[in-house]
């Protein structure tokens, strides 16, 4: 018997199914583990003693780990803005000005941190803004200093999502406004910023996720009085964990996951409506 007729074309799909739904199961599975033992009533994470709330409703007494999720939170929304303005800028410049002085340079600067280990960036930061702060006394480390470094890994991923698809737009639509009387930064903001403002939010979203959860350049760049909730659990996992904090961990996951699915239905309708717009502007010519 052939080898062909063994391994058909049935066997193939169910072969596929079989590792795409190992793989989910593989990732998944332990979140789903983690919100199960949220309600766990017993003190140790791995036995389970019975449902209770009393996890959820101790942690606004958890002042410690309150105070490094509002600090991450802060930081990862000031980052995700700022790697969005400043990736969405170095985008622009790199897909539509070819040639400029120094521009292999500056594309390389750009697409740094993407290969270079987070404790190179961290450690080399850190010498960096000591030495600053020595000649001119600032800046002390804190949400600052974890902002910077943080900035500078989340722009590099917005750039790339941002640049991806400016490579994408047919150039003829910005050429047709310009010919119809629109100066350049017309035809940005009224025709190249509503095309890009999926990828603009699909960059704001990876970015926040990226800086809410770092622990490396946190690690780095934090001070007295200045400690993200990574770091907190991190510290935290040395004497052994408590389902607090997988009562922190569900709320988080809870919160993105329904940005998530908010996010995706505005990029799904917005696109549904450009596809609209292009097809009756095609009906029309």
């Amino acid at each position: 018997m052939s080898g062909k007729a063994v391994f058909g074309p049935a066997f193939a799909r169910g072969f596929s199914k079989a590792w795409l739904i190992g793989g989910y199961v593989f990732l998944y599975l332990p979140i789903f583990a983690l919100v199960i033992y949220s309600f766990n009533d017993s003190p140790i994470p791995n036995l389970w003693a019975g449902f209770t709330l009393k996890w959820y409703a101790a942690l606004p007494n958890d002042r410690e780990m309150i105070a490094g999720l509002w600090l991450s939170l802060k930081t990862a929304f000031f980052t995700a803005c700022g790697s969005v303005l400043l990736g969405t800028l170095a985008a622009f410049a790199l897909v539509k000005y070819r040639r400029f002085t120094g521009r292999t340079a500056f594309s390389g600067m750009v697409n740094a941190p993407l290969v270079m280990p987070e404790v190179i960036i961290g450690l080399s930061l850190l010498l960096m803004l000591v030495s600053v702060q020595r000649v001119l006394g600032f800046p002390e480390r804190g949400m600052l200093t974890i902002w910077l470094g943080h900035l500078l890994l989340g722009m590099a991923y917005a750039t790339v999502v941002v640049q991806a698809r400016l490579q994408d737009l047919n150039p003829q639509l910005e050429e047709a406004a310009m010919d119809l009387g629109a100066k350049p930064h017309q035809v940005f903001y009224l025709v190249t910023l509503p095309m890009i403002a999926q990828s603009m939010l699909s960059a704001w979203l990876l970015t926040f996720t990226l800086s809410l959860d770092d622990v490396v350049l946190s690690a780095f760049l934090s001070g007295p009085g200045a400690t993200t909730m990574p770091l907190v659990i991190f510290s935290r996992a040395r004497l052994g964990l408590n389902p607090s904090v997988n009562a922190v961990a569900t709320i988080i996951v809870l919160v993105v996951s329904v940005g998530v699915v908010l996010a995706s239905l505005a990029i799904a309708r917005a696109e549904r409506r450009r596809s609209q717009e292009l097809a009756a502007a095609a009906r029309g010519g």
